[in-house]
């Protein structure tokens, strides 16, 4: 049987966190759905075709180095019934801190009274991506700072246009 897992986040923007929790979740699947959330209440920089498209091109060399099948889909929809339809058995999580855990803590013990077959697993991201905040990120890249050691070349230029223009 396939081992399907289901990262989701908003990913806008994508960061070097994000992408060491997919090469780190890669490991204990088959096949990572990669789902990319609408969530209007955060005031996205990027359309979430473009964030698709962004996470797309990012994991391309994750999957031919590793091997395994990444799929990025969008959703827009509970979160365990997206897992549902992608046949997902496990929900991954990256946590950065305390406050992180808390969240999704709560946010565990609701889906799993939602679907009580699929699990939830945390990955503690790596020390050296632990303060990388998209929020932050974007935050930064406005006034001007220099973004490049915590999202990958190519999403910096994206973010320096959306900020330019």
């Amino acid at each position: 049987m396939e081992r399907v897992g289901l990262y989701p986040g908003t990913f806008d923007p994508l960061t070097h966190g994000h992408l060491d929790i997919v090469r780190r979740g890669l490991k204990l699947v088959d096949r990572l759905v990669i789902g990319v959330a609408t969530n209007p209440s955060k005031s996205p920089m990027f359309s979430l075709q473009e964030r698709v498209e962004m996470i797309t091109r990012e994991t391309s060399p994750i999957t031919a180095e590793m091997g395994g099948t990444i799929d990025v889909r969008s959703f827009d929809k509970l979160l365990m019934h997206f897992a549902g339809d992608v046949g997902a058995q496990i929900i991954i999580r990256g946590l950065r801190a305390v406050s992180d855990f808390e969240y999704e803590f709560q946010m565990a013990g609701m889906n799993d009274v939602i679907n009580p077959n699929i699990e939830t697993v945390f990955l503690m991201a790596d020390a050296s991506y632990q303060a990388i905040a998209s929020r932050l990120v974007k935050e930064i890249a406005i006034y001007g700072g220099d973004i490049t050691s915590f999202v990958p070349e190519a999403v910096a230029r994206e973010i320096a246009k959306k900020v330019t223009d």
